[in-house]
């Protein structure tokens, strides 16, 4: 049976760190003998030294098994430890090797599997050290030192296998949760425009109804004055063409979008700029304070865009109230020479806004919605005060049409 490629590469890599830590662990013996040689009250023979030189590479060399039978490969270090113990019982030394496999058995199987060979592995060190010193005066301090130090070693480095695995997990959940948060947020966006479009489209349809049926009208006027009165059916022609172009242009900057006509009434009026004192009007109902300003001399707007103003002072006032109640809020509207620009502003949150079941964040996706379809820019942010201010800035053509001028400001009565 051939292995995966994956299995291969791990066998290499295990074999790499099997290498480099036989290198290190012999350094570190050769080291350790030097000094051990220095100290005149410990004894260690050349038998001794070699014992503890090649049982710890032995221990290194066995770390080629490390990832693919971790608890077998811990077994035969400490197998290979208590054959140590029994032949140099007065150096307590427990090498890379050892703790590099429990490490990785903690750090990849249960706690059982660690104690399943810790636990025996530091009794049999205890009893092989016993064996060794009997009938020495420093027996049993030989005997808790290897057994001490066996219990440290298997313990601490299991732990902290354990501990790295464990917080490895927890960063892997939050990466997940954090995913499907992106997710959830990113399914409520689209819904929102989708929502926003469908709502879009069904008020473009009653715009184009309403002007192509008195082009309807109209057309039949033309064909009765044709032969009679050339002039009047000239100029009924020419309202015909202009009215098909506006309402031709509504319908290509929405094309592509669908609809959705459950639970739409579609004989309902659809809203525009002037019916902002009554949208105010029922934000006021709801126990918003609005304050309503309008400015410069008024443009007609194409009625799509007419509609997509009227929507987004609609939405934010609708925020006023979901995220900042109790704020007082100022509604100005000002007509300039090249642009129309709405803005919205209201104070910080009077009482703490009530959680929303469905998380919101949608309101102001369907706002840049709406902007984006007529060309306007839309600035949403913090006001200085702590509230909230929006700003919709819509270019007109210097020539259109003006139906007033002055300034006007609406208070709330009470």
């Amino acid at each position: 049976m051939q292995s995966s490629p994956e299995a291969r590469r791990t066998r290499r890599q295990d074999a790499v760190l099997a290498a480099a830590v036989t290198v290190v662990t012999l350094g570190v013996v050769v080291l350790e003998v030097r000094l051990i040689r220095t100290d005149p009250s410990v004894a260690l023979s050349d038998a001794q030294a070699w014992a503890l030189g090649v049982l710890s590479c032995a221990q290194a060399v066995l770390l080629v098994g490390l990832r693919s039978r971790p608890v077998v490969t811990l077994a035969a270090v400490a197998a290979c430890q208590v054959v140590l113990v029994a032949a140099v019982p007065d150096i307590a030394a427990h090498g890379i090797a050892l703790l590099i496999a429990a490490y990785t058995v903690g750090a990849h199987r249960p706690v059982r599997a660690v104690l399943g060979v810790a636990v025996p592995a530091v009794l049999l060190e205890a009893v092989t050290a016993a064996a060794a010193a009997w009938g020495r005066p420093d027996a049993w301090t030989i005997v808790g030192s290897q057994a001490g130090s066996a219990a440290l070693a298997y313990g601490g480095a299991a732990f902290v296998g354990s501990y790295v695995a464990s917080r490895r997990r927890e960063r892997e959940l939050e990466r997940l949760s954090a995913r499907a948060q992106i997710a959830a947020q990113r399914e409520r966006a689209e819904t929102a425009v989708a929502a926003e479009r469908g709502r879009i489209a069904r008020e473009l349809h009653d715009v184009a109804a309403h002007h192509l049926s008195g082009m309807i009208v109209q057309a039949a006027a033309v064909d009765r004055l044709i032969g009679r009165d050339d002039d009047a059916a000239r100029s009924g022609a020419a309202w015909i063409r202009s009215q098909g172009k506006a309402t031709l242009e509504n319908l290509r900057q929405v094309v592509g979008l669908l609809r959705d006509d459950a639970g739409v009434d579609g004989n309902a009026p659809v809203p525009g700029l002037e019916a902002l004192e009554t949208l105010v009007e029922e934000a006021r109902r709801t126990g918003t304070d609005v304050v309503l300003e309008r400015t410069g001399g008024a443009v007609r707007l194409p009625p799509i865009a007419d509609i997509s103003c009227y929507r987004v002072v609609q939405q934010a006032l609708t925020n006023v109230r979901q995220h900042a109640p109790g704020a007082a809020a100022r509604v100005r509207l000002t007509y300039g020479p090249r642009d129309v620009e709405l803005e919205v502003v209201n104070g910080p949150a009077a009482r703490a806004p009530a959680k929303l079941a469905g998380g919101g964040g949608s309101g102001l996706i369907g706002m840049r919605e709406r902007a984006g379809l007529i060309g306007a820019d839309l600035a949403a942010g913090p006001a200085d005060d702590g509230g909230w201010r929006v700003r919709l800035r819509l270019p007109v053509s210097p020539d259109d049409g003006r139906v007033g001028a002055g300034h006007i400001e609406t208070g709330d009565p009470r």
